[in-house]
């Protein structure tokens, strides 16, 4: 395992290296690396003296609010070839593209094992932090207990038993928080087995994921552009213009047809016989 290559940063005077300058002068050469970065503060110390230097910490440079503690696995995951598990659709025929695989680095102040447990302390009063790391055996990593420093460790120590298979000497009791009683295995490994990627590989393990051929926007078709003659067509086999509602109202209300004037009653026949006058007598 390989640690960091840059350089650190020249640490500056006041908080950050009387932090630094107190806990040498208690650990010696148990502290084994030191960057300042970005105005924070990381300590990398050996696991042995892991619990001696929160309590340091606390008790004689001020940082008494805690903020977290977790774990880290710096393996690469499984099958991390850089080659290109993705292949795309049926059809695709875009070319496998291998990558070559990033040299391991520990993060800040180094690192010479595959499993790290870190802890996050905080001075509310200067405001001023560190985050303390110390190196796990890789075979068995366990580390003392802090939760008699910080009551607030408890449930952190317990997550990163979890999920990291970390133990934690002297904890009040180590059990699940998220998972079944039963289960096997700590799902934050990078060896843990993932039955789902077992069947179908998934394409975040290579190093730089190609996008594929038909999701690139590159390869999308440009919008054509209208034929300038396509206008004028365009503008003729458009739909008249519909009459203002103003102007149509008068013609609905009209008659559809005029009615026709009343008829005559038509005259008596001229050969009509008059009545008999003397039939009357």
């Amino acid at each position: 395992m390989s640690t960091t290559s840059s350089e650190a940063p020249a640490l500056e005077a006041g908080h950050h290296q009387r932090i630094v300058d107190v806990l040498g002068r208690e650990l010696g050469e148990s502290l084994l690396g030191k960057v300042l970065e970005r105005d924070d503060l990381w300590v990398r110390v050996e696991r042995r003296v892991w619990r001696q230097a929160l309590e340091i910490c606390k008790t004689k440079l001020g940082l008494t609010f805690f903020s977290f503690l977790s774990g880290i696995d710096w393996a690469l995951a499984p099958g991390l070839s850089g080659e290109r598990t993705f292949k795309g659709e049926e059809g695709d025929d875009a070319e496998e593209t291998v990558d070559e695989v990033a040299e391991v680095r520990t993060g800040l102040a180094g690192g010479a094992t595959r499993f790290q447990v870190f802890a996050r302390l905080y001075d509310v009063r200067r405001h001023v932090g560190v985050t303390l790391k110390a190196d796990l055996d890789d075979d068995d990593p366990r580390v003392d207990t802090v939760t008699d420093l910080f009551r607030g460790a408890d449930w952190h120590e317990r997550e990163a038993w979890e999920m990291f298979g970390f133990t934690f000497d002297g904890h009040p009791g180590l059990r699940h928080l998220y998972l079944p009683g039963e289960f096997e295995g700590h799902p934050l490994r990078k060896d843990f087995p993932l039955l789902a990627r077992e069947v179908k590989p998934w394409p975040g393990l290579v190093n730089v994921e190609q996008i594929p051929a038909h999701l690139d926007p590159k390869n999308k078709p440009k919008p054509e552009e209208p034929a300038a003659d396509a206008a004028p067509a365009a503008e003729a086999a458009a739909p008249a213009e519909a009459a203002p509602p103003e102007a149509a109202a008068p013609a609905a209300t009209a008659p559809a047809t005029e009615a026709a004037p009343p008829t005559e009653a038509a005259p008596p026949a001229a050969d009509a016989t008059p009545p008999d006058e003397g039939a009357a007598g």
